[in-house]
């Protein structure tokens, strides 16, 4: 599932980078879902990418955690655990947009696009999953543990999405994390007692 999710959206991605129209007409346009109820743009902006760069980050960090929390759900759940993980990922792409649209869907100008945070949800998932271990943080040399990670980037997406000065969607990136977390807790049995046994056991 998860290769299978990486490949969807790298094809969409590549289209869209020379057909401006679908591009246009996929990405997350808050303005536009009011106004003209294009309601897909809550999902198919995840289907396409600012960059080659964007592209390529999204769905290697996709690959690298998605393999890690797909295994743990089918070792959970059995072949439940395919469609949990999918739920995992669909559900990151909606809510990291919910706060967004409710700032922005009357600014005719904000708009957004990428697969971030459905990645956020399947990063954090992990880090619940995983607490202690390592993930490496340019240009740190050494990994730091996953918890550590976790808080950090949460920090640092709250106070990006404050100062607002770059065109990253931080608070993408931030609610992502949030749905993982969540998402994560309620449906894999025994998750906390898991992390805290982690952490201090």
């Amino acid at each position: 599932m998860n290769i299978i999710l990486i490949a969807v959206t790298v094809l969409v991605s590549i289209v869209a980078f020379s057909n401006r129209e679908l591009f246009d007409k996929l990405k997350f346009y808050p303005y536009q879902i009011k106004n003209q109820k294009q309601s897909w743009r809550f999902m198919s902006y995840a289907l396409v990418h600012a960059s080659w760069m964007h592209l390529l980050i999204n769905m290697w960090v996709l690959y690298s955690f998605g393999s890690i929390v797909l295994g743990t759900f089918q070792l959970t759940f059995g072949t439940k655990g395919i469609f949990y993980y999918l739920l995992l990922y669909v559900g990151g792409v909606l809510f990291s947009t919910l706060f967004d649209y409710g700032k922005y869907k009357n600014n005719v100008y904000y708009t957004a696009v990428g697969a971030s945070g459905a990645v956020s949800a399947v990063v954090f998932a992990s880090i619940l999953i995983y607490p202690t271990s390592r993930i490496g943080l340019f240009p740190i040399p050494i990994g730091i543990p996953a918890w550590i990670f976790g808080i950090l980037y949460l920090i640092y997406s709250v106070y990006m999405q404050k100062r607002g000065t770059d065109n990253v969607g931080h608070s993408a990136h931030f609610w992502g994390a949030i749905f993982g977390l969540i998402f994560t807790i309620i449906v894999v049995p025994g998750v906390i007692q898991s992390f805290i046994q982690q952490m201090f056991g």
